[in-house]
């Protein structure tokens, strides 16, 4: 059955950060995800984890100069020193949070790079992402990224992920296969998760358009879910979407999923 972890850089931010824990487990969610941690001391996160039972799943390495627009450094040449400071501190969060997934943010291809240039700069440092992210007992993942929401992203589609986890060659790296934006890149959702399922580490939901809870948008949840049972996926789905309408009010959908889960494991009684 779908395990969802609460996305706490979305979900309930009706109040501060390290509130937020709270309310995802009174909610009745067992794990939780969050963009960057790093604003917090991880031993405070830590606290907050285990004093609510949570379990947290994924986090991103730091994005470089938000400001300036980047959006990770790993594809981009001349940043490596850049990558490598940001990868250290989150292999420190790994370890504090013991937190078995960590996406490795690819950037903004900046567009006076050649193609060369950026896959050698992208692989080199997934290479040192696999190594010192194995060597804390985390997967490195890699997500597509829809170009509409985040123009530039240099990885926005499956097939790029799938060969560059094929050309890196790690038993750590996987793909974080996020249905948002795969709905917005190129469609085919369920043949698509099915087809490489093996290398698929982490899972996230929203629905289109607008990027709201499941049952808002275009996407069949209900047939996806049902699906992501049958072919046996066992890792978690992150909800990463914006609430229309505050984050308690739009979770209707997560009890009908709970429903759906009970009814398909309760025995038939003649």
């Amino acid at each position: 059955m779908p395990k969802f972890a609460a996305n706490l850089s979305l979900l309930f931010t009706e109040v501060a950060f390290l509130d937020r824990f709270e309310r995802a487990a009174k909610a009745g969610f067992r794990a939780v995800e969050f963009l960057f941690p790093y604003e917090h001391p991880a031993e405070a996160i830590k606290a907050r984890l285990d004093e609510h039972g949570l379990v947290a799943v994924l986090f991103n390495t730091p994005p470089g100069d938000w400001d300036a627009g980047e959006r990770g450094t790993a594809c981009v040449p001349g940043r490596a020193d850049a990558f490598r400071a940001g990868l250290a501190r989150a292999v420190e969060y790994a370890r504090v949070l013991e937190v078995k997934n960590v996406h490795v943010l690819a950037g903004r291809a900046p567009p006076d790079a050649s193609a060369a240039a950026l896959r050698r700069a992208y692989v080199g440092n997934l290479r040192l992402a696999a190594e010192a992210l194995g060597e804390a007992g985390a997967r490195a993942l890699l997500e597509p990224i829809n170009r509409v929401d985040m123009p530039g992203y240099y990885m926005n589609r499956t097939a790029q992920a799938i060969e560059a986890i094929a050309e890196i060659d790690a038993a750590n790296v996987f793909m974080q296969y996020d249905i948002y934006h795969a709905q917005r890149s190129e469609g085919e959702l369920a043949a698509t998760i099915e087809k490489h399922l093996a290398r698929i580490g982490h899972m996230q939901l929203a629905d289109t358009p607008g990027r709201h809870e499941p049952g808002t948008g275009e996407i069949n949840y209900p047939f996806l879910f049902e699906h992501i049972d049958r072919i046996g996926y066992t890792g978690h789905i992150g909800c990463e979407y914006r609430p229309r309408a505050g984050t308690e009010a739009g979770l209707g959908w997560l009890a009908a999923e709970a429903l759906r889960q009970a009814a398909a494991t309760s025995p038939v009684t003649p």
